[in-house]
């Protein structure tokens, strides 16, 4: 019995051929029309593994058709190893038989859904008229963030701050490339003080103030996509106190996200509030706005839903022999005899 597979290699010409702009667009539609019928699903936060080296995570969730989980870790020092920060895969399985319909890489694509839900969130809560970015961090996450902000909201000049300029260099010679307009900080302070936009991305499993209100002008837009796990934050609490918050599932981020360092009653608005219109987005021209994103599994069900889709579309599924093949389902010891005939010879 064989199942769709797509590997990493597969996914990554999938989306070169089609386009990186093209797959965040389709992708970022995917992600809303999901969202938008957030009812329809059972939700959880997700189940971590913490270490001290990082974490492994779980991250479950179905409609009651289809079943999703993405298995990801978080390793800020894995580069030492010569391995990526973060490493995941992902499964959709038919609720009525528990059969899985598609396994995917889901490292090259969480990047991909990161950046659509970014923009998707932001496309309510980014004053209009904006047209600069600040990319604090410049790690894995970077360029894929430029490019949907691009996309979908005009973005073309960045200015560009990590504490690791290697990381640095490799952005800039890649957004250079693409032709935007880009400007390299020598600190956190001189990368917001003109942009519209702020995205802090940084890896340090600490808590950290990257941004202070000092820093901030009026009407900016901060895409918190940094501060995912306990412990782990980037914006100072006065930051919180003076913006709009908007994140993704608020029983997960009041532990995982910035807003972790607030009262339990530290009020939020969730992204399907303002998705579906029950929640205004930005409310006046001279508001803080926050997203405070952690990663929730509905995004990963979305990506993966819209992979599946296009790699069949496109002749990109490999198949995997995951489950075994009986005539007598209850026989299951019958397939041992057979494995060993078939090795004897």
């Amino acid at each position: 019995m064989n199942t769709p597979f797509l590997s990493a290699h597969s996914a990554a010409a999938l989306i070169s051929r089609q386009g990186l702009a093209h797959c965040l667009r389709g992708m970022r539609h995917a992600i809303e029309h999901d969202f938008k019928r957030w009812e329809q699903f059972e939700k959880s936060a997700r189940l971590a593994s913490y270490s001290a080296q990082g974490v492994i995570e779980i991250m479950p969730i179905s409609d009651r058709q289809t079943y999703g989980f993405k298995y990801v870790n978080g390793h800020p020092n894995n580069h030492r190893h010569e391995l990526p920060t973060v490493m995941a895969f992902g499964v959709l399985a038919d609720v009525k038989t528990g059969l899985p319909m598609f396994i995917s890489e889901l490292t090259l694509i969480t990047a991909l859904r990161t950046a659509a839900t970014s923009v998707l969130a932001a496309g309510h809560l980014v004053k209009p008229g904006s047209r600069s970015m600040a990319l604090i961090g410049n790690g894995a996450q970077s360029e894929f963030q430029a490019v949907a902000f691009h996309e979908a909201l005009g973005i073309d000049r960045f200015y560009l701050y990590d504490t690791d300029l290697s990381a640095t260099d490799r952005l800039a010679r890649h957004l250079n490339e693409l032709g935007f307009h880009v400007t390299r900080c020598k600190s956190v302070a001189q990368a917001v003080a003109r942009a519209d936009v702020i995205t802090t991305g940084t890896a340090s499993k600490t808590r950290a103030n990257v941004l202070t209100m000092d820093m901030l002008k009026p009407g900016v837009h901060i895409n918190a996509i940094g501060g995912d796990c306990p412990g782990k934050t980037e914006l100072h609490p006065d930051v919180l106190r003076h913006a709009r918050v908007c994140v993704e599932y608020e029983p997960q981020t009041r532990i995982e996200g910035d807003i972790q360092q607030m009262p339990s009653d530290f009020p939020v608005i969730q992204l399907w509030e303002v998705l579906t219109g029950f929640a205004l987005g930005r409310t006046h021209a001279d508001q803080i706005t926050v997203f405070d994103s952690v990663g929730f599994a509905l995004e990963d069900f979305s990506a993966l839903r819209y992979m599946h889709q296009l790699a069949q579309d496109h002749g990109e599924l490999e198949y995997l022999s995951l489950i075994p093949e009986l005539p007598d389902p209850k026989n299951l010891y019958g397939l041992l005899p057979q494995l060993e005939a078939a090795c004897s010879h």
